[in-house]
């Protein structure tokens, strides 16, 4: 699947042009012809006889970057002075800081935020711990933990460079329900030594976001963290997706007018976001579903490439003990939920489906099967991207999610809080807007942060998970 110039890989250049008539469509051309998406054009300064412009230009990748800035070269009267990578220009400095909420503007100040009156609150907060939550930054903070081994498609790229995908997730914290949020990346790959270090750090924080922890030890730090803490631990590439497919999932069922819990689903992908969304569908009541890992459906019984959390996965799901590959078992199936790996999901595959089939292809950035091939076969077609329609982003559940956690000061997280969530996203998208392009809310519809935040604290109080 060829790439479309992307907003990833944009570029302002920088050229200094003879002030002539038409200079500038040939440039245009120029940049057309190499396939650049012309966005922006600003004029720097003029100078005699020339003018220095900043042209800004979406590409495919780095090796188009280039192409594109050398077919700028070759127009006669132009000189390239500078170019500038708008995404490494972003992240330049990190993205995120700190900044005080009280001025100290004089010793009354001081005295106050510090010593000696800050005394008078830890002796409060000594006698009452809860108080943490009302006179700290406690209530308002989640800690956003790595350990780099499992960063969005790059793999195991270590803590430092993971921290860039943490800080922006600390900036969509911020941006979309307005809480701090602070990156914590480790360098080990310890399960016990991150268990250890989250719980030592967890007094300064409201709630925990793991973040891009390879499977299945991901499995493992999560439930012994919920065990060991009272406050929420969420593994987003687990339940953020899982929540966000169920919404997408109870649309899919209003569109075409049946009982969600009689879909017959098969998911692609038995890692951390098909296994927490195997888990989730099934525990909402869906009892058809078959997951098919790398060896192929996942049943009870199997042998082969099986650890126990692929066992607990085949008591809840499979209840026909369906064998063999996604080709093998996809017949009659209504969904099919990819979770896994570019290009596993073939077009013959999807004639084998129900009649009006939906593909939830979420593989990122390179889905199961490219949108082109799929979209003439199916009713209704989600990705991860947001280029095509129906984007499935875990954007669209853990502000709202933690929001409201935090509102409820809660000391945990449980199914009930989870399926508000996906409910709360679901239902933004009203009857009358739900058709095959809109089965879910886009991102950037700040409505959803607050309802999904409205409903998960009145679950979380409901459920008993709320301090007082």
């Amino acid at each position: 699947m060829s790439a479309r110039p992307s907003p990833s890989y944009s570029l302002t250049i920088r050229a200094s042009i003879e002030n002539r008539i038409g200079m500038f469509a040939q440039i245009a051309t120029a940049i057309s012809r190499a396939g650049g998406d012309l966005g922006a054009i600003d004029i720097v300064r003029v100078e005699k006889g020339r003018i220095v412009r900043d042209i800004t230009v979406n590409a495919r990748d780095e090796a188009h970057e280039k192409a594109i800035v050398n077919a700028i070269k070759k127009v006669k009267g132009v000189q390239v002075l500078r170019v500038f990578d708008r995404t490494f220009t972003a992240h330049i400095g990190g993205k995120i800081e700190i900044r005080t909420k009280y001025p100290i503007r004089d010793s009354n100040d001081l005295s106050k935020v510090y010593t000696p009156g800050v005394a008078r609150v830890c002796r409060d907060i000594l006698s009452h711990k809860e108080h943490a939550y009302r006179y700290t930054l406690k209530g308002n903070s989640v800690a956003i933990v790595t350990d780099g081994t499992a960063v969005l498609g790059l793999g195991d790229i270590g803590p430092e460079a993971a921290l860039p995908v943490m800080e922006g997730k600390a900036m969509i914290f911020k941006e979309f329900a307005g809480i701090d949020a602070f990156p914590v990346v480790l360098n080990t790959k310890d399960p016990e030594e991150i268990i250890s270090t989250v719980i030592n750090i967890s007094p300064t924080f409201g709630g925990i976001n793991l973040e891009d922890i390879g499977a299945p030890r991901c499995f493992y730090i999560e439930q012994t963290l919920r065990e060991r803490l009272d406050i929420p631990v969420i593994h987003d590439d687990q339940h953020g997706t899982a929540v966000v497919v169920l919404a997408a999932l109870i649309n899919v069922a209003r569109l075409y007018r049946k009982n969600i819990e009689n879909l017959r689903i098969v998911i692609i992908g038995a890692g951390a976001a098909g296994s927490a969304t195997a888990r989730m569908l099934a525990s909402y009541g869906i009892k058809e579903i078959v997951v098919c890992d790398r060896t192929g459906a996942i049943y009870k019984g199997r042998r082969k490439d099986m650890d126990r959390y692929k066992r607990h996965l085949a008591k809840l799901t499979n209840p026909r003990r369906v064998k063999g590959s996604v080709s093998d078992i996809i017949e009659g199936t209504e969904v099919v939920i990819g979770l896994s790996a570019p290009n596993v999901l073939k077009p013959d595959d999807i004639k084998k489906m129900a009649k009006e089939p939906v593909v939830f292809a979420l593989a990122n950035p390179e889905p199961e099967i490219s949108p082109e091939e799929a979209l003439p076969l199916v009713r209704v077609l989600a990705t991860g991207r947001s280029d095509y329609p129906n984007q499935i982003n875990n954007m669209l559940a853990f502000p709202g999610l933690f929001r409201g956690l935090l509102d409820a000061k809660a000391k945990g997280v449980n199914e009930e809080v989870k399926f508000a969530a996906a409910r709360a996203i679901a239902y933004t998208v009203k009857d009358d807007e739900l058709h095959e392009d809109y089965i879910i809310p886009s991102i950037f519809d700040k409505k959803v942060t607050s309802a999904v935040a409205h409903e998960v604290s009145k679950a979380a109080k409901d459920s008993g998970l709320g301090r007082r």
